[in-house]
């Protein structure tokens, strides 16, 4: 289902707390890091925070300049983004400053949490989520219901580690402090946990006068059939290669990724690339992986359309060997037609075999783009 995309911001000392024990907020960054941070709030749709962040800090998480704002409106959009939290119990001060600045707010929460903050009088959009709280419900609804496509999450430290944990973070905004706390009772900006991030690409360093802001995207692929931000990252290349494919009027044009289990790209492909007329793009990924390489038993095929269990042009069609290379999870935008092989089954073929096969449609559009004139 669409989630929106998952921006995590935070800032921490070097030695990783996020505060220190004192009564009052510890200040890890100055005005100018303060200020960029106003910047990615008023390019966003809604702001998260946990309720301990709340209970701890009373913010206002408000977009200060007004010429941010006034853009906002200018563009159609509120003069605020939407201001969320999370809290299983609904046990929250309903005089505190994050009801009542800005715009709307909405309260996600336990069943029984939202009958807690009902009576309590809390001013905001109260959603129960069932007898938990579920992460993949709640980005669900903030982006089906509530519309928000770009969400940041300011924290606190448990949220973060959840939504990394589960694989729902699409980036990871860091701003590294130089100073230390070194209280062991201090707030971590991350606890323990399984996390699904791997290896993080790092895309961009920045000094901002005594700060150094880090910009990180996981790259590691899910593990079964719930996907990961990585999963639609890796998936939302492989549509980008098959807008490289040659045109024809007689295959499709299909773009394949390999990645291993910590993240690493192994190979990618596209059809009839390299002058190969009859080339699939899956077949010219594995070709470029050394067989006897120890990561593929754990890699991730994604490709932009199901790989083909039969084919006229080559003996060995693509599920095949994708099996044969040892891989056991792909993740692929849309089911094969039967434009040119009826009753094709790629997805039945890898999982008798025992393959995970993950189907995400809401990149089937931009996969079938550059098919359009074989579908009609």
């Amino acid at each position: 289902m669409p989630h929106p995309y998952v921006l995590l911001s935070a800032a921490v000392s070097l030695d990783g707390y996020l505060d220190d024990t004192g009564p009052e907020r510890l200040l890890l960054s100055g005005p100018a890091d303060f200020d960029r941070v106003d910047e990615v709030r008023a390019s966003v749709d809604a702001i998260l925070v946990g309720a301990g962040t709340i209970r701890a800090d009373n913010p206002r998480l408000l977009v200060n300049s007004p010429e941010r704002r006034s853009a906002r409106v200018a563009a159609g959009r509120p003069e605020y983004p939407l201001k969320v939290t999370v809290s299983g119990s609904g046990e929250l001060d309903p005089d505190a400053r994050f009801w009542h600045t800005g715009g709307e707010k909405v309260l996600y929460t336990t069943d029984t949490g939202a009958e807690r903050a009902r009576a309590l009088g809390i001013a905001a959009d109260v959603v129960p989520l069932g007898a938990d709280l579920d992460w993949r419900r709640l980005l669900t609804h903030l982006h089906d219901i509530r519309g928000v496509r770009r969400l940041m999450v300011e924290g606190g430290g448990l949220i973060h580690t959840q939504l990394l944990t589960q694989g729902l973070a699409d980036e990871l905004q860091l701003v590294l402090a130089p100073l230390f706390v070194g209280d062991p009772q201090a707030p971590r900006l991350f606890g323990p946990g399984g996390y699904q991030s791997g290896r993080l690409r790092l895309l961009e360093t920045r000094r901002i006068e005594d700060v150094v802001l880090m910009r990180y995207v996981p790259t590691a692929p899910g593990t079964g059939a719930l996907p990961t931000a990585a999963d639609h990252r890796w998936l939302s290349l492989a549509c980008e290669l098959a807008e490289q494919c040659p045109p024809s009027d007689t295959a499709f044009s299909v773009g394949a990724v390999v990645v291993a289990a910590d993240g690493t790209e192994l190979a990618r492909g596209h059809s009839r690339e390299a002058g190969d007329p009859v080339g699939h793009a899956e077949e010219a990924a594995l070709a470029r992986i050394d067989p006897d390489d120890p990561r593929l038993p754990g890699a991730t095929v994604y490709s932009s359309l199901e790989p083909c269990a039969r084919r006229a042009s080559r003996p060995v069609p693509c599920a095949r060997l994708i099996l044969d290379a040892g891989v056991r999870r792909v993740v692929t935008a849309w089911r094969e037609p039967d434009t040119f092989v009826a009753g094709a089954d790629g997805s039945g073929v890898l999982a008798a075999a025992g393959a995970q096969v993950v189907v995400l449609p809401e990149h089937a559009e931009r996969a079938q783009a550059p098919n359009r004139h074989l579908l009609s």
